[in-house]
């Protein structure tokens, strides 16, 4: 019995090139997604890390904001978003009223926010995602605590926005009141960080906070103030949405928590804090 010959069976040297041909692609599938995969996984730890910077930095604008003077340089590391400075995004108005009736203060609240994009395109979670730092916070701009932090810290991916396609971790300036009682006076004071833009040059993965002074209003015989916050660069998509208070007016007076009694003395602190990126 002889073995025939067949003209369309593949020889040993073609079947082992198409078979490491097919390894090879496999190999190379497998390395891309791991690539990926790594990818993903060190974009949401620099994400993770960047909350607890702007925290941070949250924190030292607390001491700054008080102490004209005083500079603090706060380091970060970035291989996939940046830092930069948002100008007057937040405008507080303040009004008390007493027996003559109401009066705005001149009392300047424009602030700026501090914000770290990263791009969606190396780490997305999700359009409408929304979270505020740290978990729990209060969504009110009005803090009544004192040990309540001067500022929050908001994590967003909101599309589409006229600066571009980013998560952002924003470093957003709140007000606290702190009330006391001396005798039959009641005293109620205001602070409100005012964040100011710098010379940013972008030299390295810093921001400095530099105070430079407190502005301060002084008023007697009050029986309500009310406090509003707008939002100038609304067009830039930093409207109410962007920062999700609960309220965009609060008043205070015999009524609300805290209580403000009738013939109370109220003095608004604004400390100016000037943020200079890349500095160092």
């Amino acid at each position: 019995m002889s073995l025939r010959k067949d003209k369309r069976a593949t020889s040993p040297a073609i079947s082992t090139v198409i078979l490491t041909a097919a390894v090879v692609v496999l190999i190379l599938v497998a390395m891309t997604f791991a690539n990926n995969t790594l990818g993903l996984k060190v974009a949401e730890h620099e994400y993770d890390t960047n909350q607890q910077f702007m925290q941070t930095a949250g924190q030292q604008i607390d001491d700054i904001a008080w102490t004209a003077g005083r500079i603090q340089t706060i380091t970060f590391t970035s291989n996939y978003g940046n830092v930069k400075f948002q100008q007057v995004a937040l405008d507080y108005t303040f009004q008390v009223h007493s027996t003559s009736g109401w009066q705005t203060l001149t009392l300047s609240g424009n602030t700026g926010i501090i914000l770290y994009n990263m791009p969606v395109g190396s780490y997305s979670l999700g359009n409408g995602y929304f979270a505020r730092f740290p978990l729990g916070a209060s969504n009110s701009f009005l803090q009544s605590d004192s040990s309540s932090p001067i500022s929050q810290v908001i994590c967003e991916q909101k599309l589409p926005m006229s600066d571009g396609s980013f998560n952002r971790i924003a470093l957003v300036p709140t007000m606290r009141v702190i009330s006391s009682t001396v005798g039959s006076t009641s005293d109620f004071k205001f602070y409100l960080p005012d964040l100011e833009n710098g010379t940013n040059h972008y030299r390295s993965q810093s921001i400095t906070l530099t105070g430079e002074g407190i502005s301060k209003s002084t008023q007697t015989g009050v029986d309500q103030v009310t406090i509003t916050v707008s939002f100038p660069k609304a067009s830039l998509g930093f409207n109410s949405s962007f920062f999700s208070f609960k309220n965009t007016t609060i008043t205070l007076n015999n009524l609300s928590n805290p209580k403000l009694p009738a013939n109370s003395m109220v003095e608004f602190y604004v400390g100016k804090v000037v943020v200079a990126i890349g500095q160092v």
